[in-house]
């Protein structure tokens, strides 16, 4: 059984059950002691009142020998019997405890079995995987009822996040093609020979808040992507990745002022390239981006036994640390801090999205200075094997 012995409801059960066995058995063996004593009582004084009976009763003294002795006798022979009684009840009772409690345990176990396939169901739930079911067999019961009706909330939460990611798909590719139906006219309009400085301005600025709208599509379709189960699953080298997002933002790193510092060692693991390559970007360009100038940016990869990570560190403004979960989360931004509102807001939900769809997560720690450090870890699979 999984998790802690202590608050164990199993354990809990038995100590309870074992407890209640030995004070019953205390009791029932303290009144067969009290039932055999006034028992040997009543048969000893009966023996010994039948003995008196066969001698001349005009013998006082003798009479008064024989009752002392006789009573001697009687508390020796039931403190024998007590004792024994004592010793080897005790010993019984302890024995047909420690067999009632080994019952009890086993017994728990079965009973408390349904129980513990709900609570790992709950645990793959919490890790993002909405397709097991707990399916327990068996006889209608009151455990049986509360499997269905698990089973049942996650159809309805499966299929409730199944549609939310249908519906971003589907209107991200619905509206790709006015986007780039806007671009195309942008463009032919600028192309014009007799176009005015006045309008290609504005058609600048119009592209470029094109391009802004774009980036945002293709940011939900990655996010809709990242929160179904990954099935393209290959061994891949996080450090490689990682070299591809360094040249594609070195261009920006040179705009906005920005040092970048790579230490790349192997990281293998096994998962969807794409989806990878995508989250190292999204590190990558938002430590570039909320960054100041002549500031740094770190990157590193390395891996475990079991896992393979990468950090991305940046410098920039000083962000609390109750700010962090904040900044997982879609659309939401820390212009007040960063003093940019550039992006689409849904950067890190990215990556929190596709490491948790590999089974890793993602975590942020404030420098002191100011800037960021988010710290991705990934299970290496097979790839370590690989």
């Amino acid at each position: 059984m999984k998790g802690s012995w202590h608050g164990s409801l199993r354990v809990r059960h038995t100590l309870m059950f074992g407890l209640m066995f030995l004070l019953a058995g205390s009791v029932v063996l303290g009144g067969v002691l009290i039932l055999v004593q006034n028992s040997m009582d009543y048969s000893l004084a009966v023996v010994f009142a039948r003995k008196l009976d066969k001698y001349d009763p005009t013998a006082e003294a003798w009479i008064a020998q024989v009752v002392r002795e006789d009573e001697v006798s009687r508390q020796i022979i039931l403190a024998s019997m007590r004792d024994n009684l004592l010793f080897k009840g005790g010993l019984t009772l302890l024995a047909v405890c420690l067999v009632a409690t080994a019952g009890a345990w086993w017994l728990s176990g079965r009973l408390l079995r349904p129980l513990n396939m709900i609570t790992e169901t709950a645990h793959r739930i919490a890790g993002r995987t909405l397709h097991k079911r707990i399916e327990l067999d068996g006889p209608p019961s009151e455990v049986k009822s509360l499997a269905d009706s698990f089973d049942s909330m996650l159809d309805r939460l499966d299929e409730a996040f199944a549609g939310q990611g249908r519906f971003i798909a589907n209107a991200a590719h619905e509206l790709k093609t006015p986007i780039a139906l806007n671009r195309t006219l942008l463009d032919v309009a600028m192309a014009r020979p007799d176009t005015s400085p006045q309008v290609l301005r504005l058609g600048e600025n119009l592209l470029a808040v094109n391009v802004r709208h774009e980036r945002l599509i293709d940011s939900l379709l990655t996010l809709a992507r990242a929160e179904d189960a990954v099935t393209d699953r290959r061994p891949v080298d996080l450090a490689q990745l990682a070299g591809y997002a360094l040249d594609v933002t070195a261009k920006a790193a040179v705009e906005q002022r920005v040092q970048v510092q790579a230490r790349l060692a192997a990281a293998p693991v096994v998962g969807d390239p794409v989806l990878l390559e995508q989250l190292i970007r999204n590190l990558v360009d938002n430590a570039v981006r909320y960054n100041h100038p002549h500031g740094f940016v770190w990157v590193q990869t390395l891996a475990e036994a079991e896992q393979a990570e990468i950090i991305v560190t940046n410098t920039g403004a000083l962000i609390s640390p109750h700010e962090v979960p904040v900044l997982f989360e879609p659309f939401r931004r820390l212009t007040d801090r960063v003093g940019s509102a550039r992006g689409s807001g849904l950067g890190l939900s990215i990556v929190r999205a596709v490491a948790q769809a590999h089974g890793g997560d993602a975590l942020a720690i404030p420098r002191p200075d100011g800037g960021l450090s988010v710290r991705v870890i990934l299970p290496r699979g097979d790839a370590a094997r690989s």
